[in-house]
């Protein structure tokens, strides 16, 4: 299709009562449908993309997880069946491991081998966001008991089933319900954001913890989200209102309130309900949000006008922006490797798989291994993207992304470091065998 061909970025959207489609792809520069996905609705948060290949969605109040592979729209590939109603879902950037909230609990896969690898009880109350750092290191977690929890994959991985691992950071400081939060560019050193029924955003560095801000709001905020060169951050409302704070803002205040009727020329006003979920195209000119009021809202981010509004047959659950994936148009392509059956039971409790003593099992993702992008090439695209001439980059965010960069060029030595110190290791068991 030539028109496929010219779609870049694609607007996926679900809602709750929908009777004939589970999830809906379109283009947001036209409006027009691209691809439904048949069967069930999916609960909100609970809608990823796995590896680029798979889509798939936590059901609304049931306990299993749908899967599509994104070129074949008729028919569902699998269900996971799950120990429990699924409240929110995540996958890793790099497709190796998928994290699903069920409870109060993180259950955690391989996607390769569909190994569970661990269950995370560490929040009181129910979960209700899930989300990874761009470089699969770290995930976040979100609950209703007011907590966020920062983990470390490498020592989730690494800890044994006798020992619960614990978090890298507990952020403690939200007094109601987290409804959601994102996770910015830039793995570890990445910010974060987290919004709550208190009636504040927080603003998190993940390597050190710390609170950066927070801003309090005369509403529940119920959707958060940050423009790729992270100048600007997005608050859904209760009312229905979207709420601009810029991040860059002189003098930089740690406590900030939102205030409604002195900042009119921030808030885009359009849905008559809560707003559920929020999402920004990748060159930071348009503003994608769901809402309660059964439309999705597409915004011209200068203006803060409305150019489209999409009506659902229920209340949204999930919408977002993303890069179209190379196999949605393509009817004849295949996942790189099948989907294995998941499993409901820990890995290594199962008495049969119990793996032969003092084995060291060196996991290395399958296929994508080799072509995953590098820190430096994903920070020379998103520089590229936003210095486009087409897009009246503004200097400052030019300025911005110079220092992300530095900082992200440190990293990347770090990762070297230990890589080194990774492969000088496995080349010395593998000498001693």
């Amino acid at each position: 299709g030539g028109i496929m061909a010219a779609v870049v970025e694609v607007a996926v959207s679900s809602d709750a009562a929908g009777p004939l489609w589970s999830c809906s792809v379109w283009d947001p520069h036209s409006g027009s449908s691209l691809l439904s996905y048949r069967g069930g609705n999916s609960a909100a948060r609970g809608l990823v993309l796995l590896g680029g290949e798979l889509l798939l969605a936590a059901q609304l109040g049931k306990n299993y997880i749908s899967v599509w592979e994104v070129q074949r729209k008729d028919q569902l590939q699998q269900k996971i069946v799950c120990p429990g109603v699924v409240t929110c879902l995540a996958a890793a950037p790099n497709g190796l491991y998928l994290a699903a909230g069920i409870a109060d609990s993180i259950y955690l896969w391989e996607v390769s081998t569909g190994d569970l690898l661990a269950i995370l009880n560490r929040h009181y109350q129910d979960l209700t966001c899930l989300s990874f750092t761009d470089d699969s290191s770290h995930f976040l977690s979100g609950a209703n008991d007011g907590q966020v929890l920062v983990w470390s994959l490498y020592s989730v991985l690494q800890s044994d089933h006798t020992r619960i691992p614990e978090p890298r950071h507990v952020w403690a400081r939200h007094s109601l319900p987290i409804t959601d939060l994102y996770c910015g560019i830039g793995g570890p050193l990445a910010r974060a954001a987290t919004a709550s029924l208190d009636q504040t955003v927080k603003l998190w560095e993940i390597s050190s913890g710390e609170l950066l801000m927070s801003v309090l709001f005369d509403v529940r905020i119920t959707a958060v989200t940050v423009d790729p060169s992270e100048y600007f951050m997005f608050c859904g409302g209760s009312d229905g209102c979207i709420f601009q704070v810029d991040l860059f803002a002189r003098p930089v205040q740690r406590e900030k309130t939102f205030q409604t009727e002195r900042e009119g020329g921030k808030i885009f006003k359009g849905h008559r309900n809560q707003v559920t979920c929020l999402s920004v195209s990748k060159d930071g000119s348009l503003l994608l949000s769901g809402s309660h009021d059964e439309t999705v809202r597409l915004w011209d981010m200068q203006s803060k006008q409305c150019l489209r509004t999409m009506p659902h047959k229920g209340p949204v659950t999930n919408a977002f922006l993303m890069l179209a994936p190379p196999n949605m148009f393509n009817p004849d392509s295949k996942p790189s490797l099948p989907l294995p059956p998941f499993s409901k039971h820990l890995q290594g409790l199962e008495g049969s798989e119990e793996q032969g003593g003092g084995g060291v099992t060196l996991r290395l993702g399958c296929s994508q291994q080799g072509s995953e992008e590098t820190y430096l090439q994903r920070t020379d695209q998103l520089y590229s993207v936003m210095c486009s001439p087409t897009e009246k980059c503004l200097e400052r965010e030019r300025e911005q992304l110079k220092m992300r960069v530095d900082k992200l060029e440190e990293e990347v030595s770090t990762l070297r470091k230990i890589n080194k110190e990774l492969f000088d290791f496995s080349a010395r068991i593998i000498t001693k065998q």
